[in-house]
């Protein structure tokens, strides 16, 4: 056994890397074309080993994983300025849009991950997937205090083993789907179909140096600075009134401008959540080879006659 010592939290755990090592060429690898229960079992094995008299594992149990870390290897942030009285109709309680220049913010982040793992695992290396989230800047109280970040609600990701680990494993429901990515040079295309036909997403274009003059952000530099205040995110879960909690942390953040040649968004474009003229193009960003850590958050909870608005885009 190696002993390793978690310098965050202060407790000591003990680690077969040979086991860690199986566990994560299993999860690579893992397509979904197993019982559950093994998947279970599997995991199980090695986190029990790991931490020694923790409660037993299981996908439904809602035990959380500890901090993720890995490298965002590509992040497109395509942006929508809103009209504040239609985003409010679309947010559930507790949430109200932040608004920027007389406009709420909605938008899709597309982002690829490389080498994700447990921080705490001894070895660089992990898991890849491409994933996309429908965001919205958003505000709420908390023990009188206002807080920002942002509302997810709705995510999806090629990972067959994230979309049955999510809202279990780790924060937030994570829907199946399929990516299509075409990059060369600075140029980018990355279309989203989820599999269960709800939604989809394409978004086209190049790395420019500076936002377009129409965008309620006079600078990169502005964005920039709106987009790395809002790292905290709360996500749908199966319970009304309930948001799992998940912030980005990273280590060398850095965003340039995207000019967009072609964006579509069925979130955004469902004329029954925002009518026609409500709902505008606004600006792009890119972030490259970002090492980055996540870390769960306590749930946020509402009264149990606060209803979560339809997830489905």
């Amino acid at each position: 056994m190696k002993r390793l010592r978690s310098g965050e939290h202060g407790c000591s755990f003990r680690t077969d890397t040979s086991s860690l090592i199986r566990f994560i060429a299993d999860w690579t690898n893992y397509r979904g074309d197993e019982p559950t229960g093994e998947l279970e079992r599997r995991i199980g094995r090695v986190l029990e080993s790991t931490f020694p008299g923790r409660r037993r594992f299981s996908l439904e149990n809602q035990m959380r994983l500890p901090a993720i870390s890995g490298i965002i290897d590509r992040r497109i942030l395509a942006n929508y300025r809103v009209d504040p009285a239609c985003m409010s109709v679309a947010l559930p309680a507790p949430f109200r849009p932040q608004i920027v220049n007389g406009y709420a913010i909605g938008g899709i982040c597309l982002i690829r991950l490389k080498r994700v793992r447990p921080k705490i695992f001894p070895f660089p290396w992990g898991i890849s997937s491409e994933n996309a989230a429908h965001r919205i800047a958003v505000e709420w109280e908390s023990d009188g205090q206002t807080m920002q970040g942002v509302y997810i609600p709705r995510r999806d990701t090629d990972s067959m083993l994230n979309s049955l680990a999510g809202g279990r494993i780790f924060p937030g429901i994570h829907h199946h789907a399929t990516f299509t990515v075409a990059e060369k040079d600075d140029h980018y295309s990355v279309t989203m179909a989820s599999d269960d036909g709800v939604a989809n997403v394409h978004v086209a274009g190049s790395v420019a140096p500076a936002t377009s003059d129409s965008s309620i952000f006079d600078s990169v530099e502005s964005a920039s600075n709106f987009f790395e205040t809002g790292s905290l995110g709360y996500s749908n879960t199966n319970t009304a009134g309930k948001f799992d909690g998940l912030e980005l942390q990273c280590e060398n953040w850095h965003v340039e401008s995207l000019k967009i040649d072609a964006i579509s968004s069925s979130y955004f474009e469902d004329q029954s959540r925002f009518p026609r003229g409500s709902v505008k193009f606004d600006c792009a960003l890119l972030m490259r080879n970002i090492v980055h850590e996540w870390h769960g958050r306590p749930d946020l909870c509402c009264s149990a006659k606060m209803e979560a608005s339809p997830e489905s885009p």
